[in-house]
């Protein structure tokens, strides 16, 4: 038995190695076809930081297995390494909606609930937002093949080395010129001014949801812990009453209890305005595709104006008729023409120039039409992705207010039954 057993759990293993083989060979197939992730657990350390600072802070360990092997590797990462990372995707790929990281401090929380960002039930919550964020990059089909991803989740040491030497930095685009960009640029394509409009619109409306959600668990906490009271006096006054005491003590048993639920009730109800908080974020991360996209258009309009002023220049230096006013028009009727070699010497400059500003506009009119057709087709992607996870969401919400109902119902019901038999 023993020997079969043994054969079996072979005849497993080189199955599951053959699986993963064929599966590392598909073209095109995520990471997370490839490899089983999880954030599967958090801790909190204390160390120096960067000025010798005594500071207390919380890492998170990622365990990843491929499918062909049968134990787990784990590493220990920093929230400031995931932000590192996602940094770097959102510089090298401009044109994806990169997923969103959890908060870093609680927001639109209801007075009970700690902002505290070492609270252990927030820092549950942010290990699997992390974790979300994993699974989302894992599961997309271009920032799933990139190379630091894959040494984030392997590599525990001298990671950021590699990150920084990718000179990432340098090519980040300044807010400055992204905020120039938006107020100068002349015909930018109409779906992403549209799509910049609803990023807007989500965020707020998202906001406003957010909002109303914390006024009413304030508000739910408040009833629910009232509650507490009927059980307090049903239970004092079952106390003076021989025949009705039972009956009494037992409905203030199940108001007690009925008290006392609110707080896991409202710690479930967390779990879905994360994933509300979740879009949110991405808001802000469809609007960075769109400003791009502005961005590379402004930059493709400056370089053609900036041609067409060149190539006009050599008209007026070749024919001698200036069209325009121009200092260099002014300084020739008070001093003169300049001399043929002179002109000659312009005109040169002026023809490389030109030359130079063509191929510009045409890396430019390129760069411009890439990030347009790439985005688009993430920007599609995301839509269906959104399109399902707040469907569910919402309902899930919907579903988890019914259940709190019925329980409400079932403790007046069987407080009832307390009450019939007194």
């Amino acid at each position: 038995a023993n020997i079969c057993s043994n054969y079996q759990k072979a005849a497993e293993v080189v199955s599951d190695v053959l699986s993963c083989a064929a599966q590392m060979g598909e073209e095109g197939s995520t990471l997370l076809r490839r490899m089983e992730m999880c954030v599967a657990e958090a801790e909190k350390r204390s160390g120096k930081n960067a000025v010798n600072m005594q500071e207390t802070f919380t890492v998170y360990l990622i365990e990843t297995r491929y499918c062909c092997e049968l134990t787990p590797d784990s590493l220990w990462r920093r929230y400031s390494e995931f932000e590192l990372l996602r940094n770097y995707l959102v510089v090298t790929y401009p044109y994806i909606i990169v997923p969103p990281l959890p908060e870093k401090r609680a927001e639109f929380v209801w007075h009970k609930l700690s902002a505290d960002n070492m609270d252990p039930d927030f820092v549950e919550r942010r290990r699997v937002g992390l974790e979300n964020f994993l699974l989302r990059v894992a599961s997309h089909p271009v920032l799933s093949n990139d190379k630091i991803l894959y040494h984030f989740l392997t590599e525990e040491h001298g990671w950021k080395e590699v990150v920084y030497e990718t000179g990432f930095q340098a090519k980040a685009d300044s807010r400055l010129r992204a905020l120039s960009a938006t107020f100068r640029v002349r015909n930018p394509d109409k779906r992403f001014m549209e799509m910049k409009h609803y990023s807007d619109e989500l965020q707020s409306h998202t906001s406003q949801l957010l909002r109303a959600r914390a006024r009413v668990a304030d508000r739910l906490y408040g009833v629910y812990k009232v509650h507490g009271n009927y059980g307090r006096v049903f239970s004092e006054w079952s106390a003076i009453e021989k025949e009705m005491g039972d009956g009494l003590q037992s409905a203030g048993h199940h108001m007690d209890a009925y008290a006392a639920s609110i707080d896991d009730i409202l710690e479930e109800e967390e779990h879905y305005a994360d994933q509300l908080k979740e879009y949110l974020f991405y808001a802000e991360a469809l609007r960075a595709v769109c400003r791009k996209h502005e961005l590379t258009q402004f930059e493709l309009e400056m370089a053609s104006q900036d041609l067409i002023s060149k190539k006009q220049q050599r008209e007026e230096l070749a024919t001698g008729i200036v069209r325009t006013f121009s200092f260099k028009g002014m300084t020739n009727k008070l001093f003169g023409q300049e001399a043929p070699e002179q002109r000659e010497a312009r005109l040169k400059l002026l023809e490389e120039l030109i030359a130079e500003g063509e191929e510009t506009v045409k890396e430019k009119t390129l760069e411009c039409e890439e990030h347009v057709d790439r985005a688009w087709v993430d920007v599609q992607r995301f839509k269906e992705q959104k399109d399902k996870d707040l469907r569910e969401a919402l309902i899930n919400f919907a579903v988890m207010q019914i259940s709190m109902c019925k329980k409400g119902i079932q403790v007046w019901s069987n407080a009832k039954e307390c009450f019939l038999k007194m």
